[in-house]
């Protein structure tokens, strides 16, 4: 197998603002933009051609990754007009594939982290001479995600949209993302409109006869999709959790980049990221945080699972737990925010407006 498709056109809505300016792919994690990660990892299981298939800020992706040539790669792009889902995407962007009719052809998404054997998913597939072949992982609540069973020769028998009451939930096997799909099935998904191969696609193949295969591979799988879970993924990169070629430096409590400066008795744990250019002031302690580029973070604050975003800053004694601070957004002195609090970008919230009693 030589190419692949990434699916990298989703708005990141969620996400939200870490995606106000940046499409989500390239929201950095462990100090690169999330998509190298993806992309070094297929480099190393032997792909060699990807078409990014792109939509919301698609102008942002050329400029950095270029022809691919950097990281071993040749890299094309098709930008979505409007946007058409994940089969439709895939469809769109087929005419820049290069594999003959039966070739195997990686397909995977732009906001999932994860372990996953891609050499063995690829065998999988020639093995059982299947026509789409999918990355299945388990979970211990699939009631957020689509289930898929499979027979004791691990062929898909259903594809089972968000179970809800116990009845409902017959496997813990979910769709996690990855696919090896037939050249040639490729060509049968409908062109020039929304096509998600979730509800669509790929129930339709299965009562058409077609064989889909599953590969439950239970290695380190994340989907990024909120931002407390893209914080604890650019972490886990960092510590060595989830696996990646491309983290700019040696796996440990904390990755500090270039240029940035942190104070002799600060103190940065559990995966902790400080980007190019940020500053850490004296007594700071940052835990299992994502400090961007040009950031912030003054005297004795306390910041802990959060992500600050490029250029913002947060002021001294301020306390910050499960909290997104979006680009150049400036957060006083003496502030506590937490559970889930999202400053948008561009804020400032003046010393000592916000905060929290202990019995809250």
């Amino acid at each position: 197998m030589t190419e692949a498709i990434l699916l990298v056109g989703g708005k990141g809505t969620r996400l939200r603002p870490l995606t106000v300016h940046t499409p989500k792919p390239m929201v950095p994690a462990a100090g690169v933009p999330f998509l190298t990660h993806q992309l070094a990892r297929a480099r190393a299981a032997g792909v060699e051609h990807i078409v990014l298939a792109t939509s919301y800020l698609a102008e942002v992706f050329e400029p950095y990754f270029g022809d691919g040539s950097a990281l071993g790669l040749s890299l094309e792009y098709v930008t979505e007009e409007e946007p058409l889902g994940t089969g439709g995407a895939i469809r769109n962007v087929a005419g820049r594939l290069r594999s003959g009719p039966d070739e195997p052809v990686l397909i995977f998404n732009g906001d999932i982290l994860t372990g996953l054997d891609i050499g063995a998913l690829v065998a999988t597939h020639r093995d059982s001479g299947a026509d789409v072949s999918l990355h299945l992982t388990r979970v211990a609540d699939p009631r957020a995600f689509g289930l898929v069973p499979t027979d004791a020769n691990g062929r898909v028998t259903a594809f089972l949209e968000k179970p809800q009451t116990p009845e409902e939930i017959v496997t813990d096997q979910i769709n996690a993302g990855a696919y090896v799909f037939r050249r040639s099935v490729i060509d049968t998904i409908p062109a020039g409109r929304p096509v998600s191969v979730e509800r669509e696609t790929f129930p339709d193949l299965l009562s058409s006869g077609a064989h889909l295969q599953g590969m439950v591979d239970s290695t380190y799988w994340l989907d990024l999709g909120t931002p407390q879970a893209f914080v604890r993924g650019s972490a886990d990169l960092v510590l060595g959790h989830a696996p990646s070629p491309a983290v700019p430096g040696r796996c440990g409590e904390r990755l500090v980049l270039e240029s940035a400066t942190v104070a002799a008795d600060a103190k940065l744990s559990g995966g902790t990221v400080v980007g190019e250019g940020a500053r850490i002031g004296a007594g700071a302690r940052v835990h299992g945080s994502v400090v961007q580029a040009g950031a912030v973070v003054e005297e004795n604050a306390v910041i802990t699972a959060s992500l600050i975003g490029a250029g913002a800053c947060v002021g001294a004694r301020s306390v910050l737990t499960d909290t997104v601070v979006g680009d150049g957004a400036t957060v006083g002195a003496d502030n506590e925010l937490r559970a889930g609090a999202r400053v948008w970008c561009d804020t400032t919230l003046p010393p000592r407006s916000l905060r929290f009693s202990s019995d809250q």
